[in-house]
Formats: C-alpha cells, structure tokens, sequence
C-alpha cells in the first residue's frame, strides 16, 4: 500500500546497521532517483549521483514502490504520494530533501553550500522555491492558473493504492506543501543532530493508519512550520531563493524579464497565500477520506456570506475521537444514523470537529445542512465530537475553533465579519452544546 508504513519500512531495511545502512542513504537514494530535479534543489544538494541499482537489501517490490513513489514528474504529482497514520497525504519529494538538508546542516555528510544572495538551504529545498516558481508562473498565465492546490482522494484509505487529484495540479498541490512542511520541521530536528530517519518519522507519524490513543506530532505541523517560518520569514526566502536563480546560468526561462521589484511582489502573495491556507486555517479532511455515502437527492446552494454560526456537541460519540481512524469512524456512523433513522439526505452538520486537529467536512461551505431546525439556511453548523455537558474538549481543539476554524471563515468570505455565534440550545429545545461547552463558549468573539 502506499501508506507511510510501507515507506517506514523500506527505510528500516535501508538503515540497518547489520546491512551497513546510514542515515543519509534514503535520501541519498531519493537524489540519485530524482526527488532535486529542479534548479534550485540542486544548486543547494548538487546534482543527483547517477542511476542507482536496487540496494541488496530491498525486496524486487519494496524498490519498484520507492522508484515509482520517487521519480519526479511534475505532470503527475500524485504518484510521489503517501498516505500518512494522521489521515494526511505526504509527498515524499520535499519530505525527503528536507531530511538530506537537515542532516547536513547538523554534520552529517557534505557541508551545505553558502547560497548568493542568502538563503537558508533548507527551507530553499522543501518550500521556497516551489513556491516562488509557481507563483510566478501563475501571475504570468493567461487562463487563471492557480498557484496552489488541489487536494485529493484515495481509492480505500485502508489500503491506498490510487491517489487522485481533485482538480488541475499546480507546483504545490496540497500533498506537496504537506510534505514540505513535514521536511522543514523535520530537518530542523535533524539539524540539531543527526539520528536514524526511521526512528525520526515513527515518532513524528506513528504508525498504522491512525490507530495508536492518542494523535500524532504530525498532526501539529501548521503549528510547528509556523512556528519555524512564519509569513515574514517565508516571504524573505522565496524571495532570497529567486534571487539564488537569477544568478544561475542559464537562468531559469520563467525568470527572464523579471525585475527586483515583482520577485518581491510575487514573495509576498506567495508567502500571504501560503500562510493563509496552510498555516493559519485548519486542515479540512475531505468526505472522500472518511468514507461518506453518497448525498441522497438534490442539495440546496447556500447564498454566501452567511451571518451566523451554531456551535453543537455530537454526543454521540460521547468520546472525543484523538486520531484519524477513531474519527473517520464517528463520521461515518453519524451520516449512517442521519440518513438511516433521521431519514435525513445527508450527515447534518456543515463540518465536525475531531479531537485529532481536523475538520471533517459534512454539508461543507456551499449546502444547506440540517443541523439547527428553523436556520439551516442562516449559517453553518459546527459539530464538535464528544459530550460535553460535564467537561470541555482539550485546549488545542477549542483553539481550532475559536483561533482559526472562524477567523478563516471570515477571511475566506464565507461569513460575515459581524457574524453571530450561538449555542444550539438557543434556537431549539435541546441541551446542545452541553453545560460545558456552552458556557465556554459565551467568552468567544459573536457570542450573543
């Protein structure tokens, strides 16, 4: 399967101590099988050994998976995808460069060249230029190109075999900046000193498709990549990376006639965009990656922006769900409960919130829900897994809500600035959101 565990895997054998394996042979391999194809990559990493053949310790299946999963094309950059425990899809690609810069800047192999103008080498490989190139190349399109994006689904994420992209790929689709983010982190951690790469993801993703207690540190990585390289210093090294590619010869096509002045400009909407979508909003699990049911009849088109939002409590499940796996099935057993004894066309809710860090889409933002009887059309209804009559949800999960699942609500247009926020129990005779949560709640910016 092409899940993070079957890449785990692959690396242990490549590591071994006992079958003279190293922390930098993975992504050595990576290299050599072209993961820094770009000119960018390589004035950092330098240019890829030659044609590697299979490492001795690799089974005939384990290399044609690592060869098909790490052979750059960028006009299928699905095929360079896993699936991770978290329920997010990672290119390997940036995660890999990311861990060969980390562990070179902490000693391990080559120094690192000295980049002209500065720039730091591993956010140069995994992010910036990638960003900036596909920025410009947006601005410079004719047919509205997008600059980010899209997401995807999987054919049975318990088995992933295909992965599709939801729309025309641009340079960052979202499995690209998700692996980016993971190889920033990563070689940051790296760069402190090197340790085998394999222990290194474990910790960071688990293992299974999200079925250990609790969630994994990967499911922090808007955070910790914000943490890392927020707006500012993401808009400096895009633009300190298109500086490095002005100087390179011949200089990439893209570049030519491209002054000082609009690489600035194009760093800054790079970097706001970027920030904007993967940084400052949360991580929206697709229905296709819980597993929905169809939507039964024809639904209603909401008339954006809407004025108001009703927070509820799913109570059951009465347990916050903590990973991907646990909540994707809380998902899947409301829509059945919903459609199958509600009678209702759908899941009720606009979108549920996971104790694991995600938002799963229900109705999503542009369908009537059924979630608050009387103004369903009014606003969008905010489930969050759990009972919550007695005790709250966990700190960062209010914080999902409150910090970031509004706020970008608000910034991406969908509500008003001005938009109310109520308790279900306002509008309908009911206990929901429970005691708890309700009065949490009446401390939060539209509370009324």
């Amino acid at each position: 399967p092409r899940h993070m565990d079957s890449v785990l895997d692959i690396l242990d054998s490549l590591e071994s101590p006992t079958r003279v394996g190293s922390p930098g042979t993975a992504a050595a391999l990576g290299r050599s099988l072209g993961i820094c194809s770009t000119p960018g990559c390589r004035a950092v990493l330098g240019d890829p050994p030659g044609t590697p053949e299979r490492p001795p310790s690799l089974t005939p299946g384990q290399w044609q998976l690592l060869t098909e999963l790490l052979r750059h094309d960028p006009a299928t950059p699905e095929m360079g995808v896993v699936l991770a425990p978290d329920g997010s899809t990672v290119a390997l690609g940036p995660l890999l460069a990311g861990i060969e810069a980390g562990l070179r800047a902490g000693g391990f192999g080559r120094p690192l060249p000295t980049l002209d103008p500065p720039a730091d080498p591993l956010l140069a490989v995994t992010i910036a230029e990638a960003l900036g190139t596909s920025f410009l190349l947006a601005q410079g399109s004719d047919n509205n190109a997008t600059a980010l994006g899209p997401g995807g689904c999987w054919d049975d994420v318990e088995n992933p075999q295909n992965y599709t992209l939801r729309g025309p790929p641009s340079l960052v689709p979202d499995p690209v900046a998700i692996g980016a983010m993971d190889g920033v982190i990563l070689g940051a951690r790296l760069a402190q000193g090197p340790l085998p790469v394999v222990e290194l993801l474990r910790g960071y993703y688990g293992t299974g498709n999200g079925s250990e207690a609790g969630r994994p540190p990967s499911s922090y990585r808007r955070r910790d990549f914000g943490a890392l390289a927020g707006r500012g210093r993401l808009e400096k090294e895009v633009a300190a990376i298109l500086g490095v590619l002005r100087t390179l010869s011949p200089t990439p096509e893209f570049l030519r006639d491209v002054g000082t002045q609009e690489v600035a400009a194009v760093a800054h909407w790079a970097a706001r965009e970027f920030s904007e979508h993967y940084v400052e909003c949360p991580a929206i699990m697709p229905r296709c990656l819980w597993g929905a049911r169809p939507y039964r009849g024809t639904p209603a088109l909401l008339r954006l922006p809407l004025g108001s939002v009703f927070l509820h409590h799913t109570l059951e499940p009465a347990q916050p769900c903590q990973t991907f796996r646990a909540c994707a099935r809380a998902m899947r057993d409301m829509q059945h409960f919903h459609q199958d004894t509600r009678g209702w066309d759908d899941i009720g809710y606009s979108f549920v919130v996971g104790s694991d860090g995600y938002l799963y889409e229900g109705r999503g933002w542009h369908w009537v829900g059924a979630h608050t009887k009387g103004y369903n059309t009014q606003g969008f209804g905010i489930g969050i897994v759990g009972d919550f009559t007695a005790t709250l949800p966990d700190p960062d999960t209010l914080a999902l809500v409150r910090d970031e699942l509004l706020p970008c609500a608000v910034h991406s247009g969908h509500i008003w600035p001005d938009f109310t926020l109520h308790g279900h129990r306002q509008l309908g005779h009911t206990d929901c959101p429970g005691n708890a949560l309700f009065q949490e709640i009446q401390h939060w910016p539209g509370f009324q």
